[in-house]
């Protein structure tokens, strides 16, 4: 039993006419005869009572039609599922990103995505730091990571969405929360909070480069999961913390923000994948967040903190520490 049986027996079966049946199929009466000859041979029972002048449908027939009619409905709809699926309508995207420093651009992806593809799944994993994000991404775990540059696996595709840059978070009533602006090197006998060691946070590791091209490395004596705890640890007093711009929408009694004196140090965001993903569900994800992440005018190419902080060591503390800045 073939598909085109089951529909010349439906297009029969609707019009009680080979003729007007074979129109409706496009093609010759004589062959669509066959079919259904063929389709009673293997079912063993006559579906339709014809002669000269009518066709009918037997008992049989009637009992066969509406089955027949739900199989076809349901074929056509895994047809079009299917197809919708090929274009990115439906499917399942995983997206790495890190709390706080997402607070504005995760929101502005996801609502774009269900708003241009509602049946198109997006799977959240928080709490995935940017080098983690990257490696998950790398490996195929993650589809979509909120990353920051540098992006050196060669699997990796990515487009810049942000740039950042680092201030410093103070208590209110600390000394230096006087100041318009805090040199990174006044910081270096202060106590520091910060994320924990070795979990792949970009903003530690800039935070610790940037102390480190200023003469010194921080004393970090309570390490915290995400901004929010950091940020409740520095308002409380326990330390201060170099963070990044993104995350002064966290605003609570006892916490300044101030810039660092001298050129700022930046760091760019960027949206990660694996440039031999095949999902059609991505590639319209990463079409969505063209128009709701565009790259910001101008952002220097692959260039990260970490590597522009190194190459400014010859400075020494007292210089500028500059590292990715718009042209």
């Amino acid at each position: 039993m073939e598909l085109r049986h089951l529909s010349a027996f439906v297009a029969v079966a609707e019009e009680l006419h080979f003729g007007r049946a074979a129109k409706r199929l496009q093609m010759a009466q004589p062959p669509l005869s066959q079919q259904i000859r063929q389709l009673e041979k293997e079912l063993g029972v006559q579906l339709f009572e014809r002669n000269t002048r009518s066709v009918r449908l037997t008992s049989a027939g009637e009992s066969f039609l509406q089955p027949v009619r739900t199989v076809l409905d349901d074929l056509d709809t895994a047809v079009r599922a299917a197809k919708a699926a090929g274009r990115g309508e439906y499917g399942r995207v995983t997206i790495g990103f890190a709390g706080a420093s997402s607070h504005e651009t995760l929101p502005l992806l996801t609502r774009a995505v269900r708003a241009a593809h509602p049946a198109l799944e997006l799977v959240m994993r928080g709490q995935t730091y940017a080098n983690v994000a990257l490696d998950r991404v790398a490996d195929g775990s993650l589809d979509l990571g909120f990353v920051r540059l540098p992006v050196t696996q060669p699997a990796v595709a990515y487009r810049v969405i942000d740039e950042e840059e680092l201030v410093c978070a103070l208590p209110s009533d600390h000394r230096l929360a006087r100041l318009e602006s805090v040199p990174i090197a006044v910081l270096a006998e202060e106590p520091f909070v910060s994320f924990p060691a070795n979990t792949g946070s970009t903003v530690r590791d800039a935070m610790v480069g940037a102390c480190d091209s200023a003469g010194f490395n921080p004393r970090v004596v309570q390490e915290a999961p995400d901004s929010y705890t950091i940020l409740a640890l520095v308002a409380a007093g326990v330390g201060v913390t170099v963070t990044v711009t993104s995350v002064q929408h966290i605003q609570q009694n006892g916490l300044v923000y101030r810039p660092l004196s001298g050129p700022p140090i930046r760091l760019q965001a960027a949206l990660a994948w694996r440039s031999d993903n095949p999902s059609a569900a991505l590639r319209a994800v990463l079409a969505v967040a063209e128009e709701a992440l565009p790259t910001p005018a101008g952002p220097v190419n692959a260039t990260d903190v970490m590597g522009a902080l190194d190459a400014l060591d010859r400075v020494g503390p007292a210089g500028p520490r500059s590292a990715v800045s718009r042209n």
